[in-house]
């Protein structure tokens, strides 16, 4: 594996060269990767740590022998690494499947302490999985609120969920960035309307986990859950709960399944390399941040530069969206704020359908993604629904000012 990289000086040329799959070429030329909302590419360090669990530890948890014991130390040095990712305790972290099948099944044990008359708030900036879940507890005489956004720049309209949350109210779930638009609300804000009256509080950061260092603490939620694939590793999910909580909630389990610590949630076998995959991702993030341990201070400085690098980006694709006649881009688009926004962008191009504008681009090597990307609340509050939703350029730390250009020009050189 490469040495460790300087933030100070990255070089982007090297930083590329961990990512294999930025290689593959479309027609003899490099193909450009901007739908990462949807999943991102993986370093070398996550396929070596595949490579390494199927060839040396493939075996099930607690076997008195080799290659048991060697899949339990890696599964609790990537434990280790994803608490320290955010912040939390060793034994507030679990592993699931993906995010959606983590929450919904945390979200029927939380269910289990409701009683009728109880009222959930989740906000329409939410992906359909911090918003499905919730919706399936109605079926206990529970009401499901939404709080609104400001449809000029899909910002949370906080004085709406202050509203929608009240005595009642029991848990309020919200995303850490849109998946759709980008948009970072203000989670701290929504964490002290909701515990001023003691309901719970669920944070989807699937889509902020790559673009930004995540805090627990700070944020002072009860739940948090993030997607490996979504930063740089493989199919497995986090889920950080509260030491409290996660005692005390009663889980769907089998009987053997232990009655103590992360093990009590983590239904069934689990995905040994996935979960290698996901120490190799936090590997590579502590190369990024310049050490070779996967520790909160590498992963903080990693971050910080991907903050800086991603901004500069999505800074010229707005500004050249901008410039094409007719193009609409929601979201945050006052460079002022984009620290608040995710260098997420969605777009309408009228008349063009935003499957159409992706099918161009694609045919051109510059993949990117069209529809309602699961944020089915949001698309309907934006009067987009039934009408193809919107094209969604996503970029991520790996993705050049040139391959930006290349598809601004695509776009602006667009042939129904």
């Amino acid at each position: 594996m490469s040495a460790s990289v300087e933030t100070s000086s990255i070089d982007l040329a090297a930083l590329r060269r961990e990512f294999p799959a930025l290689s593959l070429t479309r027609d003899g030329a490099p193909v450009v990767y901007l739908d990462n909302p949807a999943g991102t590419q993986v370093s070398r360090r996550v396929i070596d740590r595949v490579r390494d669990y199927w060839t040396t530890m493939n075996a099930n948890h607690g076997g008195l022998f080799l290659t048991s014991e060697r899949s339990d130390a890696m599964v609790e040095r990537a434990r280790q690494a994803a608490a320290a990712f955010l912040n939390a305790s060793v034994d507030e972290v679990v592993f699931g499947a993906n995010m959606t099948t983590l929450t919904f099944a945390v979200s029927r044990a939380i269910g289990r302490q409701f009683r009728s008359g109880d009222e959930i708030v989740v906000t329409r900036l939410e992906h359909d999985a911090n918003v499905a879940p919730w919706l399936a507890l109605e079926s206990l005489d529970v009401t499901v609120r939404f709080a609104d956004i400001r449809t000029e720049d899909c910002t949370l309209d906080l004085e709406d969920l202050e509203r929608q949350v009240n005595p009642r109210t029991r848990l309020v779930a919200v995303t850490y960035a849109s998946n759709a638009v980008g948009t970072i609300p203000h989670v701290k804000a929504v964490s002290a309307i909701a515990h001023r009256v003691g309901a719970l509080v669920w944070v989807d950061a699937v889509h902020y986990a790559p673009h930004g260092p995540i805090d627990v603490r700070d944020l002072d939620c009860d739940f948090l859950v993030c997607s490996g694939y979504k930063f740089f590793g493989a199919h497995v999910s986090i889920l950080y709960g509260r030491r409290e909580l996660l005692q005390r909630l009663a889980p769907f389990k089998v009987r053997p399944a232990p009655d103590e610590g992360p093990g009590r949630w983590e239904t069934g076998t689990p995905n040994f390399e996935g979960i290698a995959a996901l120490l190799g991702a936090f590997e590579y993030f502590a190369w990024l941040g310049g050490d070779a341990r996967p520790e909160r201070s590498a992963f903080l400085k990693a971050l910080a530069w991907i903050q800086s690098h991603e901004r500069a980006l999505a800074t010229r694709l707005i500004a050249g969206l901008a410039e094409i006649r007719g193009v609409r881009i929601y979201g945050i688009t006052d460079p002022a704020h984009f620290a608040q926004r995710a260098p997420t962008v969605s777009l309408t191009w009228e008349p063009h359908r935003p499957e159409d504008l992706a099918r161009w681009l694609g045919a051109h090597g510059v993949f990117t993604w069209h529809g309602d990307h699961y944020a089915r609340v949001l698309i309907e509050r934006l009067g987009l629904a039934g009408r193809g939703g919107t094209l969604r350029i996503g970029i991520a730390h790996y993705n050049t000012a040139s391959e930006i250009d290349q598809a601004l020009e695509l776009l602006a050189g667009y042939r129904a």
